[in-house]
């Protein structure tokens, strides 16, 4: 059995207080692992986006605890958790976040600026990772000149530079058309089973089903079920 990646266990989020109090998650327990592409789906206001955010160390729960690759969060302060941010997980969003005025090149070194590495490989590292989502050719290219799946998978390029554990996506396919946000999943797959990293994806499309080896599904802040694909990951 593959040890865990991140562990969630009994998750719970209160959001606001007195009467605009909200229960935003309620004793959610959640295993990623490697080699696993994971689809969270569920209704809007169901919880999503708020345990991605607690998953990826951006909110802190109210209770239960997360462990990051054997880093358990709790008590961990806002440099505590940045630190585990940076070194185990990358984030692939829905609007891109790319920097107009940089190259593809320098939007993904960012990712290994934040760590402190600015030394003369990152720039060749980073032209690695854009060769690894299929853009060898678009190096030198500044998002304007970048085609909407082009951009995303130099967001995705940025997310997996620093070579993180677990990759949290949110609605990565949104903003693309069909055949775009295909090209899109079959990347993270790659990563997932080739890479052996453990990837979250965050959706409303049931056109990303087939991709996934694991489906959760989340309503009013509860997990309520989970399937699973017929194969295995590889």
């Amino acid at each position: 059995m593959t040890a865990p990646l991140l562990e969630a266990t009994n998750v719970a989020k209160v959001l606001g207080s007195g009467a605009a109090k909200v229960e935003a998650l309620k004793n959610v327990s959640l295993t990623l692992k490697g080699g696993e592409l994971t689809l969270l789906m569920g209704p809007s206001g169901s919880g999503k986006t708020t345990l991605l955010s607690i998953l990826g160390c951006m909110l802190t729960p109210t209770a239960g605890t997360v462990r990051i690759c054997g880093h358990a969060t709790a008590g961990a302060d806002p440099e505590d958790l940045a630190l585990l941010r940076r070194e185990h997980i990358g984030f692939v969003f829905q609007s891109f976040h790319l920097f107009p005025t940089l190259s593809a090149t320098d939007n993904v070194r960012l990712a290994l600026d934040v760590r402190g590495e600015r030394s003369r490989s990152a720039k060749a590292k980073s032209r690695e990772a854009l060769a690894r989502v299929g853009l060898p050719h678009k190096i030198k290219a500044f998002p304007g000149e970048l085609s909407g799946g082009e951009q995303q998978r130099v967001a995705i390029a940025r997310a997996i530079v620093g070579n993180p554990s677990i990759i949290l996506a949110d609605e990565p396919t949104a903003a693309l058309d069909g055949e775009n946000g295909q090209a899109v999943m079959k990347i993270l797959t790659t990563i997932a089973r080739e890479q052996g990293r453990a990837v979250l994806i965050v959706t409303h499309d049931p056109r990303l089903l087939p991709f996934a080896d694991r489906v959760v599904h989340i309503e009013d802040g509860r997990i309520v079920r989970e399937e699973r694909s017929g194969a295995e990951p590889q």
